[in-house]
């Protein structure tokens, strides 16, 4: 029986995707239930949605790593 993720706190999303990480099915699932609830003024995209993650999430990482030593 699948559990019902919509239902789950964010604490117990993450808990899931933690212990779920090696099962690539529950872990996308779960994932896409947690960033679906994120504030939508700070979405970034979805990682299984670029073209090439590992470069686009490095690059978007940077950029606020940047931002945030702009403020210090």
């Amino acid at each position: 029986m699948k559990p019902n993720l919509s239902s789950m706190t964010n604490t117990e999303l993450k808990k899931y995707i933690s212990e779920h990480r090696n099962d690539t099915e529950a872990f996308r699932a779960a994932l896409q239930v947690l960033m679906s609830r994120r504030n939508p003024a700070n979405l970034q995209p979805y990682p299984f949605d670029l073209e090439n993650p590992e470069i686009e999430v490095e690059a978007i990482l940077r950029e606020k790593f940047n931002q945030a030593n702009r403020f210090k």
